[in-house]
């Protein structure tokens, strides 16, 4: 008589569990498939045209460096320093403008790393694999929202850099991940995108008035973002599990790391505009560095991944110190996981 364990499934009928298992796994697989057709279909009948979708050439839509509306408000750390209140009007708007552009420049440059990887990952897939067509409507979907961003930024009138030389090339080696350790991808694609779609979203519920052409990138941006974080949760949720001893050591040593500069890239300016303006190193301290309100903004910021990687035990007691050293985890908690 076989010895395997057996379990009593709510219909009354004894079952092995090694077929419970295989039952539980057919369902959720199953519920993957249904949430994957869901997320296509979507993007089938709601989907944005970079250039039929923004009306780039009306004129309450035309960028003027001098507009008092792209001036920073009290809530943004640079904002709030005695420094940048005492620059004329039409400085203040030309560094609100400029970091604007910097945030579409490195947006772009950063969804020209994701689409790569997302092809990437696409290429080793097998037929019949139900994440293949979503990859491609979000492939698709980036190259839309990177001709909207560079044409803000081609707009402007400011020549925006983007990521340092050496950023360019470290994004080659996060490209391979899609294809090598696409869980280690996924979660490079969330800090990058959740603190992007923080950012906007808690731009676009303020009462201030915002430009209508950064609203509309922006609404644009918000929307079809919601679906590609979707599938980034859904496609860790149900692999992460799955890993092995090594790679989960891995991702719990690179993810805070991985976090912690991508989330400082769209919350403070970058070097080209510190030199443009002249903005003092003790002005930058003042409003990043030593500012308790920017360290609450950054954790703020990734809460959503963070949440989501405690779900999945990849954060530990042994990498917890990695994610206070980045700021990435709330004072209040800091004892517990």
């Amino acid at each position: 008589m076989s010895t395997a364990e057996s379990t009593m499934v709510p219909s009354g009928r004894l079952v092995l569990d090694d077929e419970l298992d295989t039952s539980s796994r057919e369902a959720a697989d199953a519920a993957y498939r249904k949430l994957l057709q869901r997320l296509s279909h979507q993007s089938v009948v709601k989907h944005f045209d970079a250039y039929a979708d923004v009306d780039w050439d009306a004129p309450e839509m035309r960028i003027d460096p001098d507009d008092p509306r792209w001036e920073l408000d009290g809530d943004d750390p640079l904002g709030a320093t005695a420094w940048y209140r005492a620059q004329p009007q039409p400085v203040r708007a030309a560094i609100g403008l400029h970091l604007f552009a910097t945030f579409m420049k490195i947006g772009l440059q950063f969804e020209s790393v994701l689409k790569r990887g997302l092809l990437e990952y696409a290429f080793r897939l097998p037929n019949g694999a139900p994440e293949f067509r979503y990859v491609y409507h979000e492939v698709i979907e980036e190259a839309q929202h990177s001709l909207m961003f560079q044409e803000f930024v081609n707009r402007s009138s400011f020549d925006v850099k983007g990521l340092a030389t050496w950023q360019k090339v470290a994004s080659r080696m996060v490209v391979r991940l899609g294809r090598t350790f696409p869980e280690l991808f996924f979660l490079f694609v969330l800090g990058g995108e959740d603190p992007i779609d923080h950012v906007q979203r808690q731009m676009l519920k303020k009462c201030y008035d915002v430009h209508p052409l950064l609203r509309r990138v922006s609404q644009i941006h918000v929307t079809e973002e919601a679906r590609h974080l979707s599938f980034a949760r859904l496609y860790l949720r149900r692999n992460v599990p799955r890993l092995g001893r090594v790679k989960k050591t891995m991702l719990r040593i690179r993810t805070p790391l991985i976090l912690g500069q991508m989330s400082q890239m769209m919350m403070r300016p970058s070097p080209q505009i510190v030199r443009r303006f002249g903005i003092p190193a003790d002005v930058l301290r003042e409003a990043y560095d030593a500012n308790p309100k920017h360290r609450a903004q950054t954790t703020e910021a990734v809460a959503k991944v963070r949440r989501l990687c405690q779900e999945l035990d990849v954060v530990t007691p042994g990498t917890l110190k990695l994610w206070q050293a980045f700021h990435l985890w709330p004072q209040e908690g800091a004892g517990a996981v």
